[in-house]
């Protein structure tokens, strides 16, 4: 019989068996867009959300002046580090690379079985019936992407007193320096805030920078969640641990633990192919971000079952 890695590791994925599989087979149990070695010894809690990646399908045609062009990562290709991971649910969201074209969200949210629920990016043209057709597919939030463009900031105010109707998110990616900016304007929202990756904290300054302090208001407010997700994008110390990142990352689960999202933000479009990080040391690293399991348990499965209504 011809053994067929894929299929093991979906049929695997709820019993353990896909753990020992990995270990025997090591670097040779290739994983698509990750540089894994090794399954992760952090064991998460049944019903875990990953809260942060995309897909990526050529059937959709890129934006006008997209920035990032990655190459197809199916759901089926995610399905692998998802086992490997231990983990059960996700949110897909859609990336810059299609401006306002989720057609490659919904098609991940339909094959999902009902274990995925999505971030899709709008503009004031949707109409209200639109709106309850993503809410009926799955989608939860919307996301204003400020780091690579397409993002009209004209629309932040409009859009999130219509999808927070709906109980939705809104979701905001952008440098440090510009939360600063619009910290004002975001207090303000109606609707509920999800900040991505770490809030773009700048290194070397950390947890002393003006970016972080925006982060801790925003947090004290109620209302806003952070995602703990990569943490290589702004790290100068780099890999295995990304110090830097950490000591960031650790502060925000001291102070709100119960505001805090964890995300793999696969398939890793910005960083280069031959260069992917290794995913289950970044998963174990939220064993040292948040020690304690309490804090992890409500991370991984509490604070995004609620968030996202799954």
């Amino acid at each position: 019989m011809t053994f067929n890695r894929r299929r093991f590791l979906q049929a695997s994925a709820q019993t353990g068996a896909v753990l020992c599989l990995f270990n025997t087979l090591g670097a040779q149990a290739s994983t698509p867009f990750s540089s894994i070695q090794t399954a992760p010894r952090l064991k998460p809690p049944a019903g875990s959300v990953d809260c942060h990646m995309h897909l990526y399908d050529d059937r959709y045609p890129a934006a006008p002046g997209a920035k990032l062009l990655p190459p197809n990562a199916s759901l089926d290709d995610y399905r692998q580090l998802q086992a490997l991971l231990g983990l059960q649910r996700l949110v897909i969201v859609t990336p810059s690379t299609y401006g306002t074209d989720n057609r490659c969200l919904l098609d991940g949210l339909a094959r999902s079985g009902g274990q995925a629920r999505g971030v899709a990016v709008i503009d004031q043209a949707i109409t209200a019936a639109e709106l309850q057709a993503l809410h009926q597919a799955g989608i939860r939030g919307i996301r204003f992407n400020l780091s690579y463009g397409g993002a009209d900031l004209d629309d932040l105010e409009p859009l999130a007193a219509r999808v927070n109707e709906l109980g939705w998110n809104v979701q905001v990616v952008a440098p440090g320096n510009q939360l600063v900016e619009l910290e004002s304007r975001l207090q303000r929202l109606p609707a509920r805030l999800v900040i991505d990756h770490l809030g773009h904290v700048p290194q070397p300054e950390g947890v002393q920078s003006a970016a972080f302090a925006v982060l801790g208001r925003l947090l004290d407010g109620g209302r806003t969640w952070v995602k703990l997700s990569g943490p290589y994008i702004r790290s100068r110390s780099g890999p295995p641990d990304y110090a830097d990142v950490g000591a960031v990352a650790r502060e925000l689960v001291r102070r709100h633990p119960e505001r805090l999202l964890w995300g793999s933000d696969w398939p890793h479009p910005t960083v280069a192919a031959g260069h992917k990080p290794d995913d289950g040391r970044i998963f174990d690293l939220l064993a040292d971000w948040a020690p304690d399991e309490q804090a992890r348990t409500a991370i991984l499965r509490d604070n995004p079952v609620s968030l996202y209504g799954f």
